[in-house]
């Protein structure tokens, strides 16, 4: 068995799953040079290339396709396996690494973190906000949180937060100067902040809902955001009317920041979900998120005004 090479089968599945050297390099944090040193000694162990370089781009060659199929689900095993033999006697440790929308953040994984770092403090948890959605597998990740919709069929789903409304929501002070609305043909006329869709690059419809019935409304004004959280600030600013998750601006709405207009039309979501391969054994430290997870869940149900 080759060990040296073994040993750097790692440095190229890497670079295979980052597109290049130099972000290969940062996520490892080793240089740039010792991550192509790693690859040639591989390259020249096989007496192939497996990576085809040019100035712009990095790509797999058709060995390199083959090895890293073969290496990266092999070494995932075995980190997986060592973590749960690790977590065996003692406390859960290692990166976990999650894929999460940006509103998911506030609503499912901040107060999970908090209550982590002080019983876990073994286990780091590196946050990749992304709102599309992405393969988690490919790119390296433990595990993924999006609304339950979203998520496709061949995963493990946990549920972390109930289901919830979507509202709309404007200032005070937007609503003295430009009124409030009474229905939805009256959005026509207001300033509503659109939502750019990062996927498909189209503004987002809002879906609502008239005598019991589902409706699409398209509107308009003057800012289109990618974050819901920008749309949150510029509601709070005075600038119009935002269209957000319930549990986002419910103390703003307690506290008279801002007003829900048209309650009526509200439509519900299933909730945040995390996911994970159905394939995938459960390591330590995703469990530890999990349990975290669900225990501020139980205790945030029994308090009025909160959602996990």
């Amino acid at each position: 068995m080759d060990r040296d090479l073994l040993s750097h089968l790692p440095v190229v599945v890497a670079v295979a799953r980052r597109g290049g050297f130099a972000l290969a390099a940062a996520e490892l944090g080793m240089s740039p040079s010792a991550v192509s040193h790693a690859v040639r000694l591989v390259e020249e162990r096989i007496g192939q290339p497996l990576f085809a370089r040019t100035t712009r781009s990095v790509s797999l060659t058709e060995a390199g396709q083959a090895l890293v199929a073969t290496a990266e689900p092999a070494l995932r095993d075995i980190a997986e396996r060592m973590e749960r033999i690790r977590g065996i006697k003692g406390r859960p440790s290692g990166l976990l690494r999650l894929n999460v929308s940006h509103v998911a953040i506030p609503m499912a994984v901040t107060p999970v973190v908090t209550v982590m770092a002080e019983r876990y403090p073994d286990v780091t948890v590196e946050i990749f906000a992304n709102e599309g959605l992405v393969d988690i597998v490919g790119e390296g990740f433990d595990a993924g949180i999006r609304l339950g919709e979203m998520i496709a069929q061949d995963m493990i789903a946990i549920r972390l937060t109930p289901p919830f409304q979507v509202v709309i929501v404007a200032s005070p002070a937007y609503i003295g100067r430009r009124g409030r609305p009474s229905r939805l043909a009256d959005l026509a006329a207001h300033n509503c902040i659109g939502y750019r869709l990062v996927r498909s690059g189209a503004v987002y419809r809002w879906d609502l809902t008239e005598d019991g019935k589902d409706v699409v409304v398209e509107t308009r004004g003057t800012a289109v955001v990618t974050d819901s959280l920008v749309a949150i600030d510029l509601a709070l600013s005075g600038t119009g009317l935002v269209y957000v998750f319930e549990p986002l601006v419910r103390a703003d709405i307690e506290a008279g920041r801002l007003v829900q207009v048209l309650p009526q039309s509200a439509i519900e979501e299933p909730g945040l979900f995390l996911y994970f391969p159905k394939r995938s054994a459960m390591a330590p430290k995703l469990r530890a998120f999990i349990d975290t997870a669900q225990e501020i869940g139980r205790t945030s149900s029994r308090t009025p005004g909160r959602v996990a």
